[in-house]
Order: structure tokens, then C-alpha cells, then sequence
């Protein structure tokens, strides 16, 4: 089978890190793909059972032909065959992760509002680059703030998709994506409405109906 490569643009879809609402993940997840997520992030910093979600959203992401990318863990992300990883500050190195996962993998790093660490992370292969928070998160409520002026600036020195990350609303992302970000990350966004679907779905028509990813 032939890898699944880290799409162009599109909804990038991250799940929300709540152990009381891990019985709903899936079914969230499995409507979020239906209304056209383009990348699934398995996001659970204390999970029951990583190996069960992330093997059943694996299943899920499988069958609409779109990759799953593991926040932070290398190790699970080796063990489910999950597609990559997404990498923050603190994690291990980015040829760390190619060495254990592969060649093909895909290796997303977190660049916060620093296109130098963004640049350095193209140079050791990064598959995409995630800069954010943007607006006020409750997922990272401390976290610093990124600036447009940013995504401005990668999208003339950044060869590989730029995300934005971070309190991400269909009010907010017209400028996220005039500004350079070819991705939008989004958790509440879809997964804190009644209907994820028809959420994702609203925020695919931003990149025009009938795009491919």
C-alpha cells in the first residue's frame, strides 16, 4: 500500500483530550471525516486505552483514505501504524521519529511564532510546520500567542503546508488562511458543536467546494 501523503490544505481535526467523553470521540471523529477533514490528530495526554482509540481511529481514517497523526507519542504511533507524528518543543528529535517510523512518515512540528524554528524544522525534514496559538484557546490556555505577520512570512520562505493552530473559528479563519496557512488545526471548532459534520463541513467550503486534499 502506498503511503498517505500530508494533504496540500484542508481541515486538520485534533480530538479533544477529555477521558469522559472517549466514548463519543469515535463517533465525533467518524462525522468530522464525513464532513470533510482532511487529517485526523489523535491528542490524549492521559488516555485509558491509547493503543483501542488509536487503533480504532486508524480504522476510521483508513477507510476515508486520510492520514492519523499521533500528538507527541512516537512509540504509539509505531505500534498502531498510525501515519506520523506531530511534535512539539519538548519531544523527542525529528530524525528520532523518521529513524523509528520510517522514511514516508510524516513528521508535523509545533513552531509556536518562530519561523527560524520553522526553517530549522524544513531542514530536518519536517513534513509540515504548525505555528499558534492564535486566538484564545481553552485546549492551551497559557500558551503564547502567535502573529499573522508570521504565516505571512512562511508563506514566502516555507516550502513544505503551514498549520494554524489555536482557537480556530469559522469567524476567525478567513484572515488565518489570507494570511499564509494552508491548514487549519481545529478542535472546538468541530468537536465542541452539536454536529461535527456539518461543522467540518463549513469550515472545507473555506478552501472552496470540490478541493482535493
Amino acid at each position: 500500500m502506498s503511503p498517505i501523503r500530508f494533504p496540500n490544505h484542508g481541515l486538520y481535526v485534533i480530538t479533544r483530550d477529555d477521558p469522559r467523553q472517549r466514548d463519543s470521540m469515535l463517533r465525533a471523529v467518524d462525522s468530522a471525516i464525513r464532513g470533510g477533514a482532511a487529517v485526523v490528530q489523535y491528542r490524549a495526554k492521559h488516555p485509558t486505552n491509547a493503543i483501542g482509540e488509536a487503533t480504532a481511529l486508524m480504522e476510521l481514517c483508513r477507510r476515508a483514505s486520510i492520514p492519523l497523526i499521533i500528538n507527541d507519542d512516537v512509540v504509539l504511533a509505531d505500534a498502531v501504524g498510525a501515519d506520523g507524528v506531530h511534535l512539539g518543543r519538548d519531544d523527542v528529535a525529528i530524525v528520532s521519529a523518521r529513524h523509528r517510523l520510517g522514511p514516508d512518515a510524516i513528521v508535523g512540528v509545533s513552531c509556536y511564532d518562530d519561523i527560524h524554528r520553522a526553517e530549522q524544522a524544513v531542514e530536518m525534514g519536517a513534513s509540515y510546520v504548525a505555528f499558534g496559538r492564535f486566538f484564545p484557546s481553552s485546549t492551551k490556555p497559557e500558551a503564547p500567542c502567535a502573529r499573522l505577520q508570521t504565516l505571512e512570512l512562511a508563506r514566502k520562505r516555507i516550502n513544505v503546508p503551514v498549520v494554524a493552530i489555536g482557537g480556530i473559528t469559522l469567524a476567525n479563519a478567513p484572515d488565518l488562511l489570507a494570511a499564509g496557512a494552508d491548514l487549519l488545526a481545529v478542535i472546538e471548532g468541530v468537536f465542541g458543536e452539536d454536529d461535527p459534520e456539518s461543522a467540518a463541513g463549513e469550515f472545507r467550503s473555506l478552501w472552496g467546494r470540490g478541493c482535493e486534499t
